[in-house]
């Protein structure tokens, strides 16, 4: 069951879409978050990536700092700066 996911920076929003999966680097350790998580709030280490795994191919956001927001309507990406690297 898909999920809807958002990735936003100041400048501009980097991604939306549906998406089976999203894992993060916190400050607490890798999170890897499917559809029905139950909400949190995690801080995003500097320098990290973020991946969003949507059927067979994975979408890579390199990001710098910012929150992760899970929430029963999905998941929201807040970073400082994000820069869509990939897709595969």
């Amino acid at each position: 069951m898909p999920m809807r996911v958002a990735i936003v920076s100041p400048e501009k929003e980097v991604w939306s879409g549906e998406a089976d999966m999203v894992v993060a680097r916190t400050t607490e350790g890798e999170l890897g978050v499917l559809a029905g998580h139950v909400p949190l709030l995690g801080v995003l280490v500097e320098g990290g990536q973020v991946r969003v795994k949507t059927g067979d191919s994975t979408l890579t956001v390199e990001v710098d700092g910012g929150f992760l927001s899970v929430t029963k309507q999905g998941v929201s990406i807040l970073a400082e700066h994000a820069l869509l690297v990939g897709t595969g």
